[in-house]
């Protein structure tokens, strides 16, 4: 069966986004969302996935996006998968049994989100990562583009840590749990919201599968000491993480200007509600710094590459300084010094004076031979296209 074509189902969501909103009675408060779906959530405590958890997750985003979000997906079950088709595999032990159970799953997860996210139009986007790809400037660039890029043309990422690796990069280039894996995806993405799907509903004051008296805690301003000692580890589940690796991603992620929320993934409306800011039974970890402080503080924290800098143009000075655009080869006078993709560079004025910070889209060599251009040309000039723009507006900061 074919698939239906991205763009078609993003004007589609964007026709119906005003409609959407007033029949479901409620607003987008988020616009780009990051959804984590761990195995309990998909399993829903069995020995397999289920399929029924995962087309409500699906036809729960699908919603949203047709409100007007935009949506990743980080999900596990890889291995749950890989059980089921394979119970002589399942019978192993140790790392080498789950990273081939992780090899027959993975596929199999990704078919069946696949289908069911086509009954709605809209396409999924398999992203397999470790934290190596994002531990230097160039890699989080490549990922961040790319994921932005899909969520931007209406597709659903949909990520998973990659767990076919050898035991060296298990051990030393994991994230170690995907509730850590979606606060970096939170990241990358510029998200407004990461929604963590759990099985008991938010945090609570003791683990309610063993505490009939824990009572739950719907907010929490910042995440101390106090509170991760109210984290129990969950016993008895296939999956890695626990409400303690939840509070150190919602940690993470509230830190640098996304809100948290940890909900119910049972609910058949859980996603909406959290889209649309009205989350009745779950936690909120309100962000503890805005989002451009965060990112200004990363670009402007010494990681500028010495003596590097582009000069510009007095448009695109002013498009910079009035408008938060991105920086495109045209406006680009003069490229100083050597940098390559990912390094942080100056941009300033023809005068001298110093505008921003900003992430290179290009090597230094790449932009001389495309300084004053036009965006259309730099395929032609380079022979590749990393992005139509020299610094993009998401990776800038102004000086102060």
């Amino acid at each position: 069966m074919a698939l239906p074509t991205a763009t078609p189902g993003a004007a589609r969501r964007n026709d119906a986004a005003s409609g959407a909103a007033e029949r479901n009675g409620a607003a987008l408060r988020y616009r780009r969302v990051v959804v984590k779906a761990g195995t309990n959530v998909l399993t829903r405590k069995t020995a397999r996935l289920d399929r029924g958890a995962m087309a409500s997750l699906a036809g729960q985003i699908a919603d949203v996006a047709e409100m007007g979000a935009q949506v990743a997906l980080v999900t596990s079950g890889a291995i749950a998968a890989g059980r089921e088709a394979a119970p002589a595999v399942a019978k192993g032990k140790g790392v080498p049994a789950s990273q081939m159970l992780a090899a027959i799953g993975q596929s199999r997860l990704m078919h069946a989100y696949s289908e069911l996210f086509a009954e709605r139009g809209v396409i999924v986007a398999q992203a397999l990562l470790t934290a190596r790809d994002v531990e230097d400037r160039v890699g989080y660039l490549n990922v961040r583009n790319t994921l932005k890029g899909l969520m931007e043309r209406g597709v659903v990422p949909v990520v998973n840590e990659n767990d076919v690796v050898d035991t060296q990069e298990i051990t030393s280039a994991r994230f170690g749990d995907n509730d850590t894996l979606s606060a970096m995806v939170a990241n990358v993405v510029d998200a407004d919201l990461l929604l963590i799907l759990t099985d008991t509903g938010g945090l609570f004051t003791a683990d309610p599968n063993r505490d009939p008296s824990a009572r739950p805690v719907r907010r929490v301003e910042r995440i101390d000491d106090s509170v991760m000692a109210l984290a129990e580890r969950h016993e008895g589940g296939p999956g890695r993480g626990g409400m303690a690796s939840k509070l150190r991603a919602a940690r993470q992620a509230a830190a640098i200007g996304v809100a948290v929320m940890f909900g119910r993934g049972e609910s058949s409306s859980v996603v909406r509600e959290a889209a649309c800011g009205t989350l009745r039974d779950g936690t909120y970890f309100p962000p503890t710094a805005s989002a451009a402080e965060s990112r200004k503080r990363w670009l402007l924290s010494g990681m500028t590459k010495k003596d590097a800098a582009l000069v510009v143009d007095a448009g695109a000075e002013r498009a910079l300084a009035g408008h938060a655009r991105s920086l495109l080869p045209a406006g680009v006078r003069e490229v100083r010094g050597r940098f390559l993709r990912g390094d942080v560079v100056e941009v300033v004025s023809e005068s001298g004076a110093r505008l921003a910070y900003g992430i290179a889209n290009y090597d230094s060599s790449e932009l001389r031979k495309i300084a004053g251009e036009r965006s259309e040309r730099i395929e032609e000039l380079l022979g590749h296209h990393h992005g139509d723009e020299a610094v993009h507006r998401n990776n800038l900061a102004a000086a102060v």
